[in-house]
C-alpha cells in the first residue's frame, strides 16, 4: 500500500469494483480493462486505476486486470478474506430483514448475535439466532470477537446503544437510525439514512420536464 491515508471515497468504491468483478467471474471473464470497468460503473477509467494503485500494481499494460486475482486482492484489502462477526441491536422489522438477508455471507461477514431491549422480543428467534437481552451485550461481543455493530433502533435510543456498543469493544457501526451519532475519533460510523435519500430523490422528479418548459419559454 502506497499510503496509509486512503480517502473514504476510495474505500467506498472498492466494494463497487468487487461486485462487478464477481459478476465477470461468474461469466468466466478472465481479464478486464479499466476502460471496461469505467463504462460499466460510470466512472473515469483513470480514477479506477488511481484507486487500485493506492494498494498495489495489479494491472498489466495492454492486458488489463486479471479478474480472479483482483477479486482476491480487493477481498484482502477489505478484510473479507477473514470472518468478520457482526452484532445487530434492534429486533424490529428492519432488524428482521437484515438478519434474514444472506447476500453478505459469501463475503465472510456474519451477524452472529441479535439484541433488543424490549423484553417480549428476548428469547424469540430470527434466522436461527435467539434475540438476547442488552445485559448480555458486552459478554457476547467479547466471546465472539465482534468488531462491527448494526443499529436498527428508534432514533431516541440510538446514541445510548452506540455508547454501549463502543464501550463493549465495537470498532465500527452501521447506523440505520435517522440521527447523527457521536463517537470517539477512532470509531468509524456509517449512516444509512433512507429518509434523506428519498427526500433528495424527490428533488429530481419532473426536473427533465421543467428544463424542457424553461427551454420553450
Amino acid at each position: 500500500m502506497k499510503s496509509d491515508k486512503i480517502s473514504e471515497a476510495v474505500v467506498r468504491r472498492l466494494p463497487v469494483y468487487l461486485r462487478y468483478l464477481n459478476e465477470l467471474h461468474l461469466r468466466e471473464v478472465a481479464t478486464v480493462s479499466s476502460q471496461e470497468l469505467g463504462q460499466k460503473l460510470d466512472l473515469n477509467p483513470a480514477q479506477i486505476r488511481k484507486d487500485l494503485a493506492y494498494f498495489g500494481d495489479f494491472g498489466r499494460k495492454g492486458i488489463g486486470y486479471d479478474v480472479s486475482y483482483l477479486i482476491e486482492k480487493i477481498r484482502h484489502i477489505l478484510k473479507l478474506d477473514q470472518q468478520i462477526n457482526v452484532v445487530l441491536v434492534g429486533a424490529g422489522n428492519l432488524g428482521h430483514a437484515l438478519s434474514n438477508y444472506n447476500a453478505f455471507l459469501k463475503d465472510n461477514m456474519k451477524i452472529v448475535a441479535i439484541f433488543d431491549a424490549y423484553t417480549p422480543k428476548v428469547g424469540t428467534k430470527i434466522n436461527n439466532l435467539v434475540v438476547q437481552s442488552m445485559e448480555e451485550l458486552t459478554a457476547t461481543i467479547k466471546e465472539f470477537g465482534i468488531r462491527i455493530g448494526i443499529i436498527t433502533v428508534p432514533d431516541v435510543e440510538a446514541q445510548d446503544v452506540a455508547d454501549k456498543l463502543i464501550s463493549s469493544g465495537i470498532e465500527a457501526i452501521l447506523n440505520f437510525a435517522p440521527t447523527i451519532l457521536k463517537a470517539p475519533p477512532h470509531i468509524r460510523i456509517h449512516t444509512a439514512d433512507f429518509t434523506t435519500d428519498l427526500q433528495s430523490l424527490a428533488y429530481y422528479l419532473d426536473n427533465g420536464k421543467e428544463d424542457a418548459d424553461h427551454d420553450e419559454a
